[in-house]
């Protein structure tokens, strides 16, 4: 539950139509974008490699609008401020338009695709969320939180640990409840998961008294949300003590009514659902009686893992265990619930000649993926980033939702490594030193590049071109020699 104020530079002016809209090379005005180490982005990102939508796009065109596929619409504030006046007119919260608000509209405006599976996504999750938020008696515009979160990726895991549809960290999810075990982690059961962030929230608002401060407060904690009114004079609104709040705060709650927005008007700028493998009336849940692996789900009832996988985000090695008690569930599509609970003893009894060991167990926790993040170093490029994490570049970039393969100093790229194939540690002092003959030459080994010998030499990349005749262009194919010194 925390994130890092990012920095959008718009460049719209307010025409008298009030609406622009750009169409690929030939946009009427063209706005800007940088973001820096920015985990809304990053999440929405993060939504590339989500294997949930069919493809092509649910679109129900709008009469109001006649947009070419390609354009992004803009707006007039006076348009912004009207849509938004009219939102907040039915809403506890005090959704307020302003520069801040705007940037993160422009953000899920802009990342199209990954928001159009947003809206996807919601068939899934919003109905479950809302029946959870009506039961505790609270706003159901908290439903928007978890797309802030989480972009609605239940498998989402950000780079200090915090996982699930509402990014609980593992001491926060410990005192609401949520079990991490070998087998599983409930902060990525998205029914535990909501009903943890409804407590959490709940109690919040009980301290504060105002639910634009109980979501600063989720992000950054309530002692520092106590500091700002402290340091405030006392003051009880999100938007007077903004500036006392840590700075990755300061964009939470404008990201959160930027959500607001973007779900309610998301056909105005153009945007549409992506096509759901399941809505959440599709889906529902058994109780197991009997350890079961996804791929004997799969296998019996005729189901792609994939889908079983994704389906029940929250067991981690791929096995739904069992216990006496029977509190273990499986969810399937409607449409296999009926043959399961027919066929259970069939199932069981197939599952019972493939018993999992003990240490194929252990085994498959070994190769299970984890989520981590690396920063991006001088020097570095995508394909020693892909050496060292021991994927491709292609990986990277699908993980990461790149369009080429230029990297900054200081970026932050998600990857996906298991526990046996561990990122190989790589500094100037522990670099492998090459081995000089009498003439002074390095072979090329498998995954060298110039930057690695020259880390490990001292010599610089471009004395290293320089001696070897190297360009931009050139490639170090294995058994290569490199000439460390001058000829002669």
């Amino acid at each position: 539950m925390s994130m890092r104020w990012f920095f959008v530079f718009l460049g719209l002016a307010a025409g008298s139509a009030g609406l622009y809209a750009q169409n690929g090379a030939n946009a009427v005005k063209k706005d800007t974008i940088q973001l820096q180490d920015d985990p809304i982005a990053a999440s929405l990102d993060s939504l590339s490699h989500l294997n949930f939508f069919e493809k092509g796009y649910d679109v129900v065109k709008s009469p109001n609008y006649h947009f070419s596929q390609d354009s992004v619409p803009w707006y007039s504030d006076a348009v912004f401020a009207d849509r938004f006046a009219k939102l907040d007119a039915n809403t506890p919260f005090d959704l307020q338009y302003n520069d801040v608000v705007k940037q993160y509209i422009a953000l899920y405006a802009r990342k199209k695709q990954m928001t159009s599976r947003i809206l996807a996504l919601s068939k899934l999750y919003f109905p479950l969320i809302e029946q959870i938020l009506d039961k505790y008696k609270m706003p159901l515009e908290l439903k928007y939180l978890a797309v802030v979160e989480s972009a609605l990726n239940p498998t989402a895991c950000s780079r200090t640990g915090a996982r699930g549809l509402w990014q609980f960290m593992y001491t926060t999810g410990k005192l609401y409840n949520l079990q991490v075990t070998s087998y599983m982690d409930e902060r990525n059961d998205p029914i535990r998961s909501t009903i943890a962030a409804c407590e959490f929230l709940k109690f919040l608002h009980d301290m504060f008294g105002d639910w634009q401060l109980a979501i600063a407060a989720y992000n950054c904690g309530p002692m520092e949300v106590s500091k700002a009114i402290r340091r405030s004079g006392g003051k009880k609104n999100f938007w007077e003590i903004r500036r006392y709040l840590p700075r990755e705060t300061e964009g939470y709650v404008p990201a959160f009514i930027a959500v607001n927005y973007i779900m309610n008007y998301a056909t105005a700028h153009n945007i549409y659902p992506s096509i759901p493998n399941e809505t959440y009336f599709d889906v529902d849940t058994v109780t197991v009686h009997h350890e079961l692996t996804f791929t004997q789900i799969s296998n019996y009832l005729n189901i792609p893992l994939d889908e079983v996988t994704y389906l029940n985000p929250c067991y981690k090695l791929g096995v739904v265990p069992y216990s006496n008690d029977g509190c273990y569930t499986v969810c399937l599509p409607i449409s296999m619930v009926g043959k399961f609970v027919t066929n259970e003893e069939a199932i069981y009894n197939m599952a019972k000649k493939d018993t999992l060991t003990s240490q194929q167990i252990l085994a498959m926790e070994e190769n299970s993926s984890q989520v981590e993040y690396h920063r991006v170093r001088a020097g570095e490029h995508l394909s020693t980033i892909a050496n060292r994490y021991h994927c491709t570049v292609r990986e990277l970039k699908e993980w990461n939702g790149l369009q080429s393969a230029n990297v900054k100093p200081g970026q932050h790229l998600m990857v996906y490594v298991s526990r046996h194939n561990r990122p190989s540690t790589y500094t100037a002092s522990s670099a492998k030193k090459p081995a000089k003959s009498n003439n002074g030459v390095y072979v090329v080994q498998n995954g060298d590049t110039l930057w690695h010998i020259s880390q490990a030499t001292g010599i610089s990349i471009a004395q290293l071109k320089k001696l070897n005749h190297l360009s931009e262009a050139s490639k170090l194919a294995p058994g290569t020699k490199i000439r460390l010194t001058a000829a002669g």
